[in-house]
């Protein structure tokens, strides 16, 4: 399936750069100063738009060849607050000439539309970055409600950066006058003149952004034309204004040869179950209700029906659940998605699919908790409950996507474990990965590695009497420890399934002791036999790519490897001794991971937790792994990782490091 969806447009590489079209009759003349890496963040009211702004200038960018990583940040309420600084919603883009693992510590740029934009989100401009502010929202009023008592513009509070005072909302009312607009009206566009300014400062295409509003509101003629002129205008106050003599421009990252295109997390999955549904040959069934920040991948698979896919939103998670273990049941792929609460309520009928031993993908899409929490934050604080948050001995596998391109592969490999070893597979993806993005090399179908469901057509014994077929359904296969998948109506293989404990081999209703010891083994067996590929090293340092024993190891899962990768990377270039690990697999872990924690002498581990793998790994293979831990809605910083790293080689911590008190 060779095949791009989306509002982003697939772009062959390596192929020149698109340049960017001026609107008619701009001029040209400015200097151009090339740059390798940028840090934009758009900041906003939660109703202006950021995160359209954002998102359409990463497609011009992607579409130039940069790689690039992505931070939406939200409120969770629809509307916020206007005004406020709880209201405040942003989008952070990190861009560059090479490769990018974060979406970047402290932006360089930031564009705020409104004081409450500016005060949440100035200080983590880095030092002499710039600042451009749309002015017209600065009022007493509004600097009052988020505590200013002068104008920051005014006071000089601001001048450690480089500041664009401009008014972005009345000069996009002046260029929208003649279209009979309310003023009301009109204002709405000021997101799309602030992405006019930037696309003309940084050379970004523009003809994509303009495809696109064509595409949204094309059957609103007044929205439209609103739209084109406010990101025209800003294009053109760029161009003409004495304000920003210079623009920058930031090459193509090298890539090999494909089609790519920009995706995220959620959409990356969301095409790794249907090409991995494809490459088994099984229709997929969703079974799914709608949750922060999971609700995606069920808009994405409600749009692919002509593959396969059916989705069903249920009026709750238990419901959902049901209905995808009843898919499984009736010979499909059944998968449903949810988030922590969610997984909380699946918990019963993912230990009937434990029992059951037929294949289930669960997608949890973590965030911050407990309870309701932080519905558009991000954590990593499900591990525990995804490894033992059921009753009784109930194992399941647990796969974790460590990047958004990375979701697409770790849903296949979900499947893959799912299908062949007919056991429900907890994936534990999360906010920071589902809203965020990167460039993705699409893949053919052939690139997908096809598994059999190997279904059951043929009774697989005999009765008693030596002659008579039988089906046995817990007959199990000896090297996957696998039962067979039977579909419903096949002649000659009856069977019953419930939740009852069965007896081995018949599937009876049992309750005999020995029989339920023999079962809890054999399930917890299967799931410690799944083969999975061991962990890789990679000890590379200041002299070169050797082999390190005794140094420190930074061990990561989930989405923490982007900021673990930029934080062992600078600590290389300051001359530190660290190797890198990162773990996919955490239940069965990797074969060799007890082998590589002992051939270190200190064992880091970042986690958006408060140490639950940490936890699992002094249960099981008694070494003394310190903990680098945040809980703060939001993804590690590369330099809050360098710090810790600091700590460990300097001998000043063998605990948690200080930063699990901030």
């Amino acid at each position: 399936m060779h095949v791009s969806t989306g509002s982003d447009p697939a772009r062959e590489t390596p192929a020149p750069p698109t340049p960017p079209t001026p609107p008619p009759g701009s001029g040209t003349g400015k200097r151009v100063e090339v740059l390798d890496r940028v840090v934009i963040r758009f900041a906003g009211d939660s109703g202006d738009g950021m995160q359209l702004t954002g998102d359409r200038f990463t497609a011009e960018t992607a579409s130039l060849g940069n790689d690039l990583a992505t931070l939406p940040n939200f409120p969770a309420e629809i509307r916020a607050p206007a005004g406020t600084l709880p209201g405040v919603s942003s989008f952070q883009l990190h861009f560059a000439d090479h490769d990018v693992t974060t979406p970047g510590d402290a932006p360089d740029v930031l564009v705020a539309m409104n004081p409450a934009a500016l005060r949440a989100n100035v200080h983590d401009v880095r030092p002499g970055g710039t600042l451009i502010v749309d002015t017209d929202d600065f009022t007493v009023r509004n600097l009052a409600k988020v505590g200013y008592g002068t104008s920051p513009l005014e006071d000089g509070s601001l001048e450690g950066y480089r500041v664009h005072a401009l008014p972005m909302q009345s000069m996009t009312v002046e260029a929208l006058k003649d279209l009979g607009l309310s003023r009301k009206d009109a204002e709405r566009s000021k997101n799309m003149f602030a992405l006019g300014l930037l696309s003309w400062l940084y050379e970004r295409p523009t003809e994509q952004t303009e495809r696109f509003l064509q595409a949204k509101f094309g059957r609103r003629a007044a929205v439209l034309e609103a739209n084109l002129r406010a990101f025209r205008a800003g294009w053109a106050y760029g161009e003409t204004t004495e304000a920003f003599p210079v623009r920058f421009t930031v090459p193509p990252a090298p890539a090999e040869k494909g089609t790519y295109r920009n995706i995220t997390g959620n959409t990356a999955l969301a095409h790794g179950l249907v090409a991995a549904a494809h490459r088994a040959g099984l229709p997929l069934a969703l079974g799914s209700y709608p949750i922060t920040p999971a609700s995606d991948i069920l808009h994405v698979l409600s749009g692919l029906k002509r593959f396969g896919v059916t989705t069903l939103q249920a009026e709750d998670e238990i419901a959902a659940v049901g209905m995808a273990l009843g898919a499984s049941f009736g010979g499909s792929l059944g998968v449903t998605t949810t988030s922590g609460p969610g997984l909380a309520l699946k918990s019963e009928t993912i230990g009937l699919a434990v029992a059951l031993e037929l294949p289930l993908v669960v997608v949890d899409v973590q965030r911050g908790g407990p309870s309701t929490g932080l519905p558009t934050k991000t954590e990593q604080s499900d591990l525990l409950q995804a490894m033992y948050g059921r009753n009784g001995e109930s194992p399941v596998p647990v796969v974790a996507p460590s990047t958004p391109a990375d979701c697409f592969d770790a849903a296949v490999d979900a499947v893959r474990i799912a299908v062949r070893y007919r056991t429900p597979v907890l994936l534990l993806s999360d906010g920071y990965l589902a809203n965020g993005s990167e460039p993705w090399k699409v893949p053919t179908a052939h690139d997908v590695h096809a598994v059999d469901p190997d279904f059951s057509t043929d009774p697989n014994s005999t009765a008693a009497d030596g002659v008579t077929p039988q089906f046995r359904p817990f007959l199990r296969d000896p090297d996957t420890l696998a039962r067979p998948w039977a579909v419903p109506g096949t002649a000659g293989l009856e069977h019953r399934v419930g939740g009852l404990e069965k007896a081995d081999v018949t599937g009876e209703i049992s309750y005999d002791p020995a029989n339920h010891d023999r079962m809890v083994r054999l399930r917890r067996a299967k799931v410690k036999g799944i083969e999975v590929p061991d962990v890789v090293v990679d000890h590379g340092g200041p002299g070169g790519g050797e082999h390190h024993d005794g140094d420190l190891l930074v061990l990561g899962w989930g989405s923490t490897r982007g900021p673990i990768t930029a934080a062992v990377r600078e600590a290389r270039r300051r001359g530190l001794r660290v190797a890198q690990a990162h773990l996919r697999h955490l239940n069965p872990l990797p074969a060799n991971l007890g082998e590589v924690l002992l051939a270190h002498e200190h064992v880091l581990v970042p986690e958006m937790n408060l140490g639950q793998l940490a936890l699992l790994l002094r249960g099981r293979y008694l070494v003394d792994v310190i903990s680098c831990n945040q809980v703060r809605g939001l993804p590690f910083t590369s330099t809050e990782i360098v710090e810790a790293i600091e700590d460990v080689v300097a001998g000043r911590v063998r605990e948690t490091p200080r930063r699990d008190a901030r």
